[in-house]
């Protein structure tokens, strides 16, 4: 069966290509390459023994996308990765993110309603959820107002998917999830972000082999036990793995209604200070940090009720803390031997 990846060069979603590889799946892949490598391609090659079926444009382009699903009719299902994902820019160009976001998500789901494929997941964000008043969060807890654009645009995309598939018949999975981090255990693909990074992991093991001269905290006077902001991390491979599942429920046709949302997290809360002193502990580097501001945008603490989605999807996170830091390093290691990747 056919499964279309949109931003599938990227870091979830080239992970998520290798566990569909591995599960059988024939595996296309659109990717504008705006946040990631031609190269990663190749990579995901090397991982499965398959090379996957590649286009690269970009899914606000209306026409491009039309084309696409004229010429690729027998689609099993999406899994929709494609978008901005960074909370801080999205605070100072809150108007591309609405744009790229919102109208690739809508070309996307145009060109199902043409084509007949019945089946998305779509990749959404435990900041809908903007700062909980209770947690651990469950997938019955308020939406609450954004605290940034880029959480908007997942606000807004799940609503948006929620009535298409009612109006169109489709059968749709949202699966929220917190801090993916990690990298796969062959080192071949991982987080790799153009640029300065935005997230917390790739900025640690960057300062730690000397890309970068300190790590940024921001904030230490957040109401925590240590002062710094909480997160739920979930190894990116785990995250994978549920998408898998996520589309295979959606194949099985054993969704109880046309959309379902699924939080994917460990259930556990872990500082900046504690991610801090995990990859230390299991590189054996210190790091270089300085305590800066709060950073626009950034809720004080999150962590997930995984219950139903480990009762329903019968999938459970497997990685700790450490082996998460220990799978960014070895990755980041890897890649100090390929510095033209950096």
């Amino acid at each position: 069966m056919k499964i279309l990846v949109t931003g599938g060069a990227g870091y979830i979603g080239s992970h998520t290509v290798v566990e569909l590889q591995q599960q059988g799946f024939d595996v296309i892949i659109i990717d504008n390459l705006s946040n990631s490598r031609a190269s990663v391609i190749g990579r995901i090659a090397a991982i499965t023994g398959i090379t996957p079926e590649f286009h690269r444009f970009d899914l606000t382009n209306r026409d491009a996308c039309r084309t696409f699903f004229e010429t690729h009719p027998d689609l099993g299902g999406i899994i929709h990765f494609a978008a901005f994902k960074a909370v801080g820019e999205s605070m100072s160009t809150p108007l591309k993110y609405y744009r790229n976001n919102l109208d690739s998500l809508m070309n996307i789901l145009e060109g199902m309603k043409e084509s007949g494929c019945r089946n998305l997941v779509f990749s959404s964000s435990c900041t809908v959820y903007g700062q909980p008043d209770e947690l651990p969060v469950k997938e019955t807890s308020p939406v609450k107002e954004a605290w940034s654009p880029y959480g908007n645009t997942k606000q807004m995309s799940e609503q948006i998917i929620r009535f298409s598939a009612k109006a169109h018949n489709l059968s749709s999975i949202a699966l929220r999830y917190f801090n993916p981090i990690g990298a796969h255990e062959s080192a071949l693909i991982g987080e790799l972000p153009l640029g300065v990074p935005n997230n917390l992991v790739p900025f640690i093991t960057q300062t730690a082999i000397g890309i970068r001269k300190e790590l940024s905290v921001f904030g230490d006077d957040y109401n925590t036990p240590d002062g710094t902001a909480i997160r739920d991390y979930i190894h990116v491979t785990d995250l994978a793995k549920a998408h898998v599942t996520a589309i295979n429920r959606l194949i099985r046709k054993t969704s109880e209604q046309s959309f379902e949302v699924f939080n994917l997290g460990t259930g556990h809360g872990y500082s900046v200070m504690e991610a801090i002193k995990s990859f230390e502990s299991v590189s054996g580097r210190s790091l270089n940090y300085k305590i800066c501001g709060r950073r626009p945008g950034d809720v004080e603490k999150v962590w997930a009720d995984t219950s139903y989605a480990n009762r329903e999807l019968g999938w459970k996170a497997e990685k700790t803390l450490d082996e998460m830091m220990a799978s960014a390093w070895k990755w980041e290691l890897a890649l100090s031997e390929n510095n033209e990747l950096h």
